[in-house]
């Protein structure tokens, strides 16, 4: 093969440079904020702010979808609500200061709905006929299968169980298990702004004008417009189905379309008090049943799934390196505390590291743990002074949907990110990502549409199908299952296809000790490291 020296052509003497790939980032460049280093006073406060009203999305749809299936109306719908976001913002607190050290939010769990959903149809509540005494006899049956559940989990996590579990990870296996905690969540993506596309549509088009187009035309070198995009949209969008609201546009539509779309149909504002303070039991003492136990460990088990990938894509988006397993277990044995501090309160869900909440780091650029701390303290804030966050908690569910389509497609992206560090010209390679994507989609749309399409109806299901559901309807989970799988039975071989999984570079993080920038990021405050070492 001839070769260019240099000296043919035009004449030229210089030597032209052949293009090169684009160079492996253990940390992600270009995050103006790392974990460790808070923007100023003014601007956390602001961005503190905006994670908050990110996290109303899934505090005001989980209790709007269980408590009228309870029995409950509006009063106990906003005194779950004011729960949920008070157990959010202690369990934010005490997963940024104790548990992984990551700019996460811990908000309620959506993977939890089918198990509640079996308790509040269990024959032994349907000969309650008023429907408040019905609600508080269904509550206290889920307060007692999360308190279970919260035991299962904590004891996952602390024991370093799910530690071991974590270790068997390589960046091929990673890859599939981050994008589908993104991309699993579609289902609260356009689905959800379709049901009032008059502001849904403009909503995600505003998102992304001011996020992705106005900095170009703007010309500021301050990242302005994106790093407060979600609150400009916001607002301007709330403001559109205000007036669309006060000019009687929905006036002849059908009811779920009014409740989607009208601002003054959420109710929060006129039945919260100006002043709620949560303290547990406050419908009586928790009811247990085995079975119901039992299936409320399936979502435990999802939840630990979806918030290590959660974890993975925080890490890259704060600009740390990936997080060692202690790490992950001991953020996994906090977020059981969490599931436990629910069951005790009434929240009617366990938690979940927020995945959209990290793709606002991502958006901001933006990856600091004292602005997720004052979100907590604006979560905790909104809780107690009940009738200010009824206001936040009015807005219309499809502005929030508008926000997700945005921040769910970044935390897929920080999934698609490890794959630089895999070969992507091995066929082996090739055949367990596109294997692990396609039964991703696949295998928990086919549970879906038998659970949504009258099947269980139809079939009476106990406590082992509804384990089944959970499970196998969770993309993240089966991706990464199947990923796993086939990772340590076909990459592990030899050096070689250890080195084609990334496994040989990932070893590194591994163990905790193994890289002296672990400490940076992960270390517990006040000296505790050396009370509860990280192995």
């Amino acid at each position: 093969m001839a070769q260019n020296d240099g000296n043919g052509g035009g004449g030229g003497g210089g030597t032209v440079e052949a293009p090169q790939p684009h160079s492996v980032k253990e940390q992600l460049p270009g995050i103006q904020y790392c974990i460790n280093s808070p923007p100023p006073w003014p601007e956390a406060i602001v961005l503190g702010f905006q994670h908050y009203v990110l996290t109303l999305g899934i505090t005001v749809l989980i209790p709007s979808i269980i408590v009228p299936q309870m029995g409950g109306g509006t009063v106990e719908k906003a005194a779950v609500m004011q729960n949920l976001l008070f157990v959010s913002g202690l369990s934010t607190f005490f997963q940024s200061l104790l548990g992984t050290r990551l700019p996460t939010v811990v908000t309620g769990s959506y993977a939890y709905l089918i198990p509640v959903t079996s308790i509040i149809q269990a024959s032994r509540y349907s000969s309650y006929t008023d429907p408040y005494e019905r609600f508080v006899r269904t509550m206290r049956g889920i307060q007692g299968a999360l308190i279970v559940a919260a035991c299962f989990q904590s004891t996952m996590g602390f024991l370093g169980l799910w530690r071991n579990a974590v270790r068997f990870l390589s960046p091929l296996s990673v890859a599939p298990y981050v994008t589908f905690t993104g991309l699993g969540l579609y289902h609260l993506g356009f689905p959800m702004l379709a049901k009032c596309v008059e502001i849904g549509l403009p909503g995600i088009i505003l998102m992304l004008f001011i996020s992705q187009y106005l900095p170009r035309y703007i010309g500021s070198k301050q990242p302005f417009c994106d790093r407060y995009a979600v609150l400009f949209s916001v607002a301007i969008t709330w403001l559109f189905a205000q007036l669309l609201t006060s000019t009687t546009a929905y006036k002849h539509k059908p009811e779920n379309t009014q409740i989607s779309c009208r601002t003054d149909r959420a109710g929060f504002i006129s039945t919260a008090p100006w002043i709620f303070i949560p303290y547990p039991f406050q419908w009586g003492s928790p009811t247990f049943n085995a079975g119901e136990a039992f299936a409320m460990m399936a979502p435990a088990f999802v939840s630990l799934f979806e918030s290590t990938g959660t974890f993975f894509a925080a890490a890259r988006y704060g600009s740390a390196t990936p997080v060692p397993p202690s790490v992950i277990s001991r953020g996994t044995g906090w977020l059981g505390i969490g599931v436990l501090l629910n069951g005790l309160l009434g929240s009617v869900t366990g938690t979940t590291a927020s995945v959209e909440n990290v793709g606002l780091l991502a958006l901001t650029r933006v990856g600091s743990r004292r602005v997720i701390q004052i979100s907590a303290g604006f979560m905790i804030f909104f809780s107690i002074f009940a009738k200010f966050g009824a206001f936040f908690a009015s807005i219309p569910l499809p502005i929030v949907a508008a926000l997700y389509c945005v921040l769910f497609g970044f935390v897929s992206s920080a999934g698609l990110g490890f794959l630089q560090f895999c070969n992507l010209n091995s066929f082996k390679t090739k055949f367990i990502l596109g294997f692990s994507f396609f039964m991703g989609l696949s295998v928990p749309q086919y549970f879906r549409e038998y659970y949504h399409g009258g099947w269980r109806s139809a079939h009476p299901t106990g406590w082992f199908s509804d384990i089944v559901l959970v499970i196998f309807m969770s993309h993240t989970t089966v991706a990464a299952l199947l990923a796993l799988f086939f990772d340590l039975t076909l990459s592990r071989e030899n050096d070689e296809t250890k080195k084609d999984s990334g496994l040989k570079w990932w070893e590194k993080f591994s163990l905790y000790k193994s890289d002296v920038r672990n400490d940076e990021f992960y270390a517990l405050p006040c000296s505790l490291n050396k009370l509860f070492p990280a192995l």
